[in-house]
């Protein structure tokens, strides 16, 4: 997904994606079902990186991942991002809405990916692939369902919001309550597009993103 975004950047900006346990060439490895040791893992792994500028960019769950990651760094290495960007992202205070589903049987854990629409409907008509796919998607709901707020100090970098206009899951209201996770500025902006506008809208994102990050 970000593999072409630093064409659309200025090239004083690496982008640099995170690749977890459980995706393409990592895909033998088992993925994580809790956000406190991903967080854990992945600050020891970028905290020897993070000694120019950087910024976190998460979508869905990879907001709340950026997030955690942030006040991860802040309490353990003393760093901070110059600015957060989450897109698409319920707000870590915000209780999930809804039944979990990461634990339900097979027919109907595959119904409600099929809901979501998060999916190729290609994927589905795929036995093969299913069975490769379905773990890893399983362990990211396991992430996000079980996930647990916990009070502390806002965040004293900027934080960008981003949101789909007819994403039926998260809502601009629900992003305008991460205006309290930090005391610099935030920005809410709503994009043409459902849940993965970052896709169908990409060349109109980046440019926010161009000038976000460069401003």
């Amino acid at each position: 997904m970000f593999r072409t975004w630093s064409n659309a950047l200025p090239a004083d900006v690496e982008v640099c994606p995170v690749q977890l346990p459980g995706r393409s060439a990592r895909l033998m490895e088992r993925p994580f079902t809790d956000l406190s040791r991903l967080i854990e893992v992945l600050a020891q792994a970028l905290a020897p990186l993070l000694d120019k500028p950087f910024a976190f960019f998460g979508h869905s769950l990879g907001a709340l991942i950026g997030f955690e990651l942030a006040r991860r760094l802040r309490r353990q290495y003393g760093v901070n991002p110059v600015r957060l960007l989450v897109s698409a992202g319920r707000p870590p205070q915000v209780p999930h809405r809804g039944a979990p589903i990461h634990n339900l049987p097979r027919k109907e854990f595959l119904a409600e990916l099929r809901r979501l629409d998060g999916t190729l409907a290609e994927v589905f008509e795929h036995e093969e692939l299913l069975e490769i796919i379905l773990p890893l998607l399983r362990a990211d709901f396991a992430v996000y369902e079980t996930y647990v707020y916990s009070n502390e100090a806002p965040l004293n970098c900027p934080i960008s919001t981003f949101g789909g206009l007819e994403d039926r899951e998260i809502s601009a209201s629900d992003l305008e309550a991460w205006r309290d996770q930090t005391t610099a500025a935030f920005s809410l902006r709503m994009l043409p597009g459902d849940h993965f506008f970052l896709n169908t809208h990409q060349p109109l994102l980046l440019r926010i993103l161009r000038t976000g990050l460069t401003s």
